[in-house]
């Protein structure tokens, strides 16, 4: 009977009901409108089960198990990690597609572009914060759910190849990281992406090394070829490649069920996917509402933050003739960077990581043990705090702060007046800044009050730190009003060279505007 025949038969509300209904049902994969709100009301399904159909009906729905065990829904189990993962690398898209629109992977036009969206495209800045810590956040959280696969065992036969992936998508994750960090086009970008390719040169043999690092970078230096290739890897091949791992993990995930809790099983015996009818949660609604939930909350935790608490960083334009007084990998390849202060580059940034990642992917395969118990696992647990504690360390030890240090005088300035950034002096504006000659050797001279005098009796307390290195050191500040509406600093630093019997001196100008906005 055609629409026209029920019209004329029915009327038009019921026909407009149906072919709702029809259409509910065509979109969701097989629930129909009263399917629906029989399952947001918390109603029993029917029998057959139609929130069982979209498991093999629907496309997304492919990657979720239809049930779980009770067990591995409570939030401390798994604390929802593969899915914060999943809706982070869903964020990183949305956001990234958005950023696409304004940017060209020019070194003319990256950083031009990048100024463009953070002042004039309406919500540019909040995407692009949420960008960045969304990034950030996905490599910490997918960092946190390997340890968490670790410690409860949950590597361990039949999941041996689920647990390869996730290296693979750890990976991946990492370098789709990194490979957006060029992207912007400043000093940041430029010189911590000098750094990372620089690691290819390592490779053995040299000729295999020299050759990875041209594809890199496109030229022996980066330059317009490396940002076109970065741009490339971020926005496509990597992007690729994990969506690739994504599925074949998900797809394990739904193949063996998610690993019970360890006590609720006997050592050698896997039951996470027999699941005794009184034991299933299903995925609808259950499982979806409280990942929807965790989704909704998220968002507003990376919202709120990037609004008050974060701005991604944007330093000055990429210089190759400049580099930076500190010169550093992102925090997540500063275990590399601390490794590379301890000897030799091949083997310490090539070898060594390559044997990490290597392990970390053979594991399951070697961890003979068949308990998931922690009673039964103390060495390997023992081992992987170990690791943790090591990969802290060199973390640190990777830092500028450790092994790598400048000129003493030269330091205490970068403190107070960095190259990149605001600092302690500057944040003091216009205002905070008043005209005069302060000597730290003479008190007479010092600030009376206010923000200014905090900061210089810092000033002084670091020089004091250093009395060896900057020997009866003392620091002069001296404030000038240069221009209508400009303040000259001038920032010195006085010390006695033992050697020549002379004084030497470091010093650093800064000129701050009446509408200067550091301190906002």
């Amino acid at each position: 009977m055609s629409v026209l025949q029920d019209l004329r038969s029915k009327g038009i509300r019921p026909v407009a009901a149906e072919l709702a209904d029809e259409a509910i049902t065509r979109f969701t994969a097989g629930l129909s409108w009263n399917d629906l709100r029989g399952m947001l009301r918390g109603d029993p399904p029917g029998r057959p089960n139609p929130r069982l159909q979209l498991h093999s009906e629907a496309f997304w729905l492919h990657i979720k198990p239809s049930f779980y065990h009770a067990s591995v829904t409570k939030l401390t189990h798994t604390f929802r990690m593969g899915w914060l993962s999943t809706f982070l690398f869903l964020l990183e898209t949305i956001t990234g597609i958005f950023l696409m629109i304004f940017y060209a992977p020019t070194p003319r036009s990256a950083y031009t572009d990048m100024l463009r969206i953070l002042s004039n495209v309406p919500l540019g800045s909040l995407m692009r914060d949420l960008h960045r810590a969304g990034a950030e956040a996905m490599v910490i959280v997918v960092i946190f759910h390997m340890a968490r696969t670790f410690i409860t065992g949950s590597y361990k036969k039949p999941r041996q190849f689920t647990w390869f992936t996730g290296v693979i998508l750890l990976l991946a994750t990492l370098f789709l990281s990194f490979s957006g960090y060029l992207l912007p086009w400043d000093q940041l970008a430029f010189w911590a992406v000098t750094i990372g390719t620089s690691m290819a040169e390592a490779v053995p043999p040299p000729a295999v090394g020299n050759a990875i690092n041209l594809i890199l970078r496109g030229a022996p230096d980066i330059g317009a070829a490396g940002l076109l290739r970065f741009y490339l890897l971020h926005v496509l091949f990597v992007p690729a490649l994990l969506l690739i791992f994504f599925f074949v993990h998900y797809y394990k995930v739904v193949h063996f069920g998610i690993s019970l809790p360890a006590r609720e099983e006997e050592v050698g015996q896997d039951t996470g996917k027999r699941v005794p009818a009184d034991k299933r949660v299903y995925f609808l609604p259950d499982v979806m509402i409280d990942e929807m939930l965790l989704t909704i909350l998220a968002t507003l935790a990376l919202v709120v933050y990037c609004v008050f608490l974060y701005t991604a960083p944007l330093e000055h334009h990429a210089d190759p003739l400049v580099t930076p007084f500190h010169t550093t990998a992102p925090w997540y390849f500063l275990w590399i960077q601390g490794l590379l202060k301890l000897g030799d580059k091949t083997l310490m940034g090539v070898v060594l990581p390559g044997v990490v990642f290597g392990g970390l992917a053979i594991l399951p395969y070697v961890d003979f043990n068949p308990s998931r118990r922690a009673s039964d696992r103390k060495l390997i647990l023992s081992a992987g705090v170990v690791f943790a504690l090591v990969m802290i360390i060199l973390s640190y030890m990777g830092t500028p702060k450790y092994g790598v240090a400048g000129v003493p005088a030269q330091e205490v300035i970068q403190e107070f007046i960095p190259v990149e950034g605001v600092g302690p002096v500057r944040v003091l504006m216009y205002e905070g800044l008043p005209v005069g000659q302060y000597d730290t050797e003479d008190p007479a001279s010092y600030p009376k009050e206010g923000e200014f005098a905090t900061v210089f009796n810092e000033i002084n307390t670091e020089i004091g730190k250093l009395p060896e290195e900057l020997p009866n050191g003392h620091g002069v500040i001296v404030i000038e009003d240069w221009q209508e509406g400009l303040k000259k600093l001038t920032m010195r630093i006085l010390w006695d060279n033992v050697t020549s019997g002379q004084t030497d001196t470091f010093e650093k100008i800064i000129y701050v505007h009446r509408d200067s906005i550091y301190g906002e």
